[in-house]
């Protein structure tokens, strides 16, 4: 697009011009980050004014800031600066409005000062939002300029948790036996899930130790069941005994090692094994992209052949049904696209995504091998001549080994600001895992996804 501005010389008492934009949640959260204006009856998120509804108002300064990009784009347009606005607000505009804002040359002063009447309307119904006067100093001379690039912005919101969250919710909150909840952020993780009302804890561990983190949260544990265990080892195969006498329908991990866990979770008499392996899944909210994304396995198989490549994909497909993704697209990993026999990866690759079609692993569409670019990217996709209902558009990523899993996720949590939800799956309950650098929407999350997931699966049974 062409902007041409209008120096002082040819400006005509009566000029007018307008631009029109629809206003989004988002625009109101980037607004606070840059203002510094946290009101909370301008987000999304939050009920600001104590009514049960979120209204995400849009703010004042907001709507006012639209007739500056009028003033500043079209009339008079490039080289104008202000000397003054005056704002009287009729009513609020919400996320959602669309809405048009005008301006109008009402007199020419000397020094180059042009008088502007300023009105904002919205656009469905022609209902005044905000009117006003401003004085400008108009450019002198005449430029035009092609629609100037700007840096894009990523907000790092993370809508895709919300919505588990808020699915998990109406759901009866899970029986959770938590393994050695004894340091205040595993604790406080299960605490808070619990205040969601999403899951049910049952505390195992040194009482004492639990005791003491939930004083350093400041957190009371109510009527929070302790069992009180001081061996981890112990408090592992007694969280397990739980399961098996139906008393628990989830694990969660606490304050001790994953396989003091997991090794507990796989002992022959009483143990959660189902058939197939144990494997680990990050669900991950990475901003700016449409869906969550499935990263696995990242934590446990460390070098998986095939046939435990076929339990990886099939375990997160179910997790992707689970939490609403409806048919799966399961991008299988590699460094190249094409079948490479010196790289085993894109050999497994080739045979999940033929296995997959000839029903072997079900419930998804897989394809592979897939790099990473052209797995997410349509056009890198296209680029590569790519025509596959995958390529650019997986919602999981089966990766070649935990090496690879475990960077790409972590990556992915301090590069692009994720949030990283982590279950195992295999066994006959979802096992929670969280990372001690895990924070409180990483920690919900998991506890949302393994809620979702024991949900389907008691369905299924």
């Amino acid at each position: 697009m062409q902007y041409h501005n209008k120096p002082y010389d040819q400006l005509q008492v009566g000029d007018t011009a307008e631009l029109t934009r629809i206003c989004t949640e988002d625009d109101f959260f980037v607004f606070a980050s840059n203002s510094g204006n946290h009101n909370p009856l301008h987000l999304s998120t939050e009920d600001g004014d104590g009514d049960q509804v979120n209204e995400a108002i849009a703010p004042a300064m907001f709507v006012g800031a639209l007739i500056s990009a009028v003033l500043g784009n079209v009339l008079p347009g490039a080289g104008t600066l202000y000397k003054s606005q005056s704002f009287e607000f009729s009513m609020h505009a919400l996320a959602g409005d669309e809405l048009t804002a005008r301006v109008k040359v009402l007199e020419k002063r000397g020094n180059r000062e042009v008088v502007m009447e300023t009105i904002v309307v919205r656009l469905s119904d022609g209902a005044l939002i905000v009117s006003g006067m401003a004085v400008v100093v108009a450019p002198e001379k005449e430029m035009s300029f092609s629609e100037i690039e700007v840096p894009g912005l990523v907000l790092q919101r993370h809508r895709h948790f919300d919505a588990l969250l808020d699915r998990s919710r109406p759901l009866p909150p899970i029986p959770t036996a938590v393994v050695a909840p004894e340091e205040p952020n595993a604790l406080g993780g299960a605490l808070l899930a619990a205040r969601e009302t999403i899951i049910k804890p049952i505390l195992i561990g040194d009482p004492d130790k639990i005791a003491a983190a939930a004083r350093e949260i400041e957190l009371p544990l109510g009527d929070t069941e302790v069992i009180p265990v001081r061996n981890h080892l112990d408090a592992a195969n007694r969280a397990v005994d739980l399961v098996a006498d139906g008393q628990a329908q989830a694990l969660m991990k606490g304050h001790l090692h994953t396989d003091e866990l997991l090794r507990a979770a796989l002992r022959r008499e009483r143990g959660l094994r189902m058939g197939r392996r144990f494997t680990h899944v990050f669900v991950m909210d990475v901003p700016g992209q449409p869906h969550p994304l499935l990263v696995t396995d990242a934590a446990i198989n460390i070098e998986p052949d095939l046939e435990t490549k076929i339990d990886i994909t099939q375990n997160a497909i179910d997790l992707a049904i689970s939490i609403g993704i409806g048919a799966p697209k399961v991008g299988v990993l590699s460094a190249v696209e094409t079948v490479t026999p010196a790289i085993r990866s894109s050999i497994d690759a080739a045979l999940l995504s033929k296995m997959a079609d000839r029903g072997q692993i079900r419930g998804g569409l897989v394809d592979g091998p897939l790099a990473m670019d052209n797995a997410v990217s349509i056009a890198a996709a296209r680029t590569k001549g790519i025509v596959s209902e995958v390529a650019g558009r997986a919602d999981v990523l089966v990766v070649p080994n935990l090496d690879a899993g475990n960077m790409l996720a972590k990556q992915l949590t301090y590069i692009a600001h994720a949030e990283a939800a982590g279950v195992v799956l295999g066994a006959r309950v979802p096992i929670i895992l969280n990372s001690r650098a895990d924070d409180d929407k990483a920690r919900l999350a998991s506890c949302a996804v393994a809620a979702l997931h024991a949900a389907r699966m008691s369905d299924r049974i």
